[in-house]
C-alpha cells in the first residue's frame, strides 16, 4: 500500500469527522446539550485533562436524560477525540437506539468500528447513512476509504470514489475523491 493512500484516506476521514463535529455542534445548541470544545467549535483542542472533564461532564448529562440522543452522540463524539473508539462505539449505539435514522451518528460510530478493524460493521453504517441520506456524500466517501485502504478492493472503491467526485464537484470531498482515483491500480 502507498504512503499516499494512507495519507488522503486519514485526510478524508478527519475532514469527514469534522465537518460531522459541526453538524452535529449545530443539533446540540439547539437541544441544549454542551458542545464539545474542538478548533470547529470555536474553542481550542483540549488536553488529556480537560478531555476527561469534559467526557465525565458529557456522561452525567447523558445519565441524567437518557433519552437525548444528541447527548449519547455528543459523548461519542467526546470518545472519538479522546481517540477512544470502543467507548465512541456504545455511546453512538445508545444515540442510535434513540434515533436509528441519523447519518451523522451513523456515520461517526462507522469511522469508531474502522479504528476497531471491524471493517464490515464499519460499510453497514457507511452503507445504512448513505440510503438514509444519498447526499450524504461522507458516509460514501468513507465506504470507497474502507474498500480501498482497509479490504483492498480498489474495483468496489473505484466506482463509489467516481460518484462521490461527480456529486461533490470542486469542493474538498469531491477533491479527495478525484485524488483517491489516481492513487486506485488500473
Amino acid at each position: 500500500m502507498r504512503k499516499e493512500s494512507i495519507t488522503f484516506g486519514i485526510a478524508g476521514l478527519i475532514i469527514g469527522f469534522l465537518l460531522g463535529i459541526l453538524v452535529e455542534g449545530k443539533l446540540m445548541e439547539r437541544h441544549g446539550v454542551p458542545v464539545p470544545l474542538t478548533a470547529q467549535s470555536g474553542g481550542a483542542m483540549l488536553n488529556p485533562a480537560a478531555m476527561n472533564t469534559r467526557i465525565a461532564e458529557l456522561a452525567r448529562l447523558a445519565l441524567k436524560d437518557p433519552t437525548n440522543a444528541q447527548g449519547w452522540a455528543a459523548l461519542g463524539n467526546a470518545y472519538f477525540d479522546a481517540h477512544n473508539p470502543q467507548k465512541a462505539v456504545q455511546a453512538y449505539a445508545k444515540a442510535l437506539q434513540l434515533n436509528p435514522n441519523d447519518p451523522n451518528v451513523l456515520t461517526d460510530q462507522g469511522v469508531m468500528f474502522r479504528a476497531l478493524g471491524f471493517f464490515d460493521k464499519a460499510l453497514d453504517n457507511f452503507e445504512k447513512a448513505n440510503r438514509l441520506n444519498p447526499h450524504h456524500l461522507q458516509s460514501l466517501f468513507n465506504s470507497g476509504i474502507v474498500y480501498a485502504v482497509d479490504l483492498k478492493q480498489p474495483a468496489k472503491a473505484r466506482p463509489i470514489f467516481e460518484q462521490v467526485a461527480r456529486l461533490a464537484g470542486g469542493s474538498d470531498l469531491g477533491n479527495q475523491a478525484r485524488d483517491m482515483l489516481q492513487q486506485l491500480p488500473k
